[in-house]
């Protein structure tokens, strides 16, 4: 529904006769007609030929009896409550992706980071096993070489 409609709807609302509306039935004639509680007999907001021998008549009038200008209303004015709190939110969402992509960036350069330093470590623990000659003999070097290969992201023995 167009903004222009709601607006039309909203206008044509506020001037019609008040509800609540209800459906007033013949018995003797099978005929339906829509009044608010306070007309006079005959005084109908409503009376209209259209509903009189159709099948669902009766269900046609309790409809339109049903929609009476304050559901209209309400209807309306819940709809645009609920348009402003989409626009409230979706504010929210736009003004916080700055701050997300920011944050997104910061993210992948540590991530870069991380990678390079992985590296270093990677090639520290392989230059200590190469260049150590008791490197076997000494438990406190291999725990410092497990400990940078465990820091540089390689799977030592018994982990």
């Amino acid at each position: 529904m167009t903004a222009l409609n709601k607006q039309a709807l909203r206008e044509v609302a506020e001037k019609a006769t008040k509800g609540p509306w209800k459906v007033f039935s013949d018995i003797d004639t099978k005929t339906f007609s829509i009044h608010t509680p306070r007309d006079k007999r005959c005084e109908n907001v409503i009376k209209w030929g259209g509903f009189d021998c159709q099948p669902n008549a009766e269900a046609n009038a309790e409809f339109i009896a049903a929609f009476n200008p304050k559901v209209a209303l309400a209807l309306l004015d819940e709809l645009d409550h609920y348009k402003s709190r989409e626009e409230r939110v979706t504010k929210l969402v736009l003004d916080n992706s700055t701050s997300w992509d920011a944050l997104y960036k910061k993210l992948e350069a540590a991530e870069h980071r991380i990678a390079e330093h992985r590296k270093v470590l990677n090639s520290l623990a392989a230059v200590a096993r190469r260049y150590l000659p008791d490197y076997d003999e000494h438990p406190e070097i291999q725990a410092a070489d497990e400990l940078l290969e465990s820091a540089a992201g390689i799977k030592v023995k018994g982990e």
